[in-house]
């Protein structure tokens, strides 16, 4: 099926081969690409370079700086944790994006609002990073696919669809519960806490997202 039209599509058409993941988050400098070099690095971690081929993991920025590096304090905390920052550059979220996107993970529930407002039927693809993980904690692991041997794009699949199913059942707490504060302009111990906080909300969803728990 033909994407529909938006800015920049240049007629793109999606692939069933790959579960597209999108971080989204303000300026695409902090929160998206600690968040989006951290969920690789796990990826990694658990599944080995060889088998993370079937899902692929962006970010973009609501107001993204294009073609910008991260923030220097961004890059110290991807090396706390032992994770890539190298050959990152800004994006500012476009249409394809998020038409690509089977799940889209913002920061705020601010950027969830304008990611879904896009249109493109993102509204059941579209969680706060935190919500997502509230959710994917409630569910039953034994109800979704074993992964695959060379993927596990069809358990991601049907991780979304669950979420999206719980989502009017589950609510936050609070509504800061949601929210991935931004640390732009802020010194380094404050980056470091929302590394420290990104990387405890990840860690289920790449759990469930792959089956698999993290190695010692």
């Amino acid at each position: 099926m033909t994407a529909p039209e938006g800015r920049g599509i240049a007629g793109f058409t999606g692939h069933s081969d790959h579960f597209r993941i999108l971080h989204v988050s303000t300026g695409n400098v902090c929160r998206s690409p600690i968040t989006e070099r951290l969920h690789r690095h796990a990826l990694a971690h658990r599944l080995g370079d060889p088998r993370t081929g079937g899902l692929v993991v962006e970010s973009a920025g609501t107001w993204g700086h294009e073609g910008a590096p991260m923030e220097t304090n961004a890059a110290a905390v991807l090396a706390d944790f032992g994770a890539d920052s190298s050959g990152f550059m800004g994006r500012e979220l476009l249409d394809e994006h998020v038409i690509r996107a089977d799940l889209v993970l913002t920061a705020t529930r601010d950027h969830r609002a304008q990611v879904i407002s896009m249109g493109h039927s993102a509204g059941l693809r579209t969680f706060t990073l935190k919500e997502f993980t509230r959710l994917v904690r409630a569910i039953d692991p034994a109800t979704l696919p074993e992964p695959l041997d060379d993927s596990v794009v069809e358990r991601a699949r049907a991780l979304v669809r669950a979420a999206a199913a719980l989502r009017g059942w589950l609510l936050a707490p609070t509504a800061e519960a949601d929210e991935v504060h931004d640390p732009y302009g802020a010194p380094l111990p404050f980056f470091r806490s929302i590394g420290d906080e990104i990387q405890l909300a990840l860690d289920p969803v790449v759990t469930a997202l792959t089956g698999l728990p993290a190695r010692a």
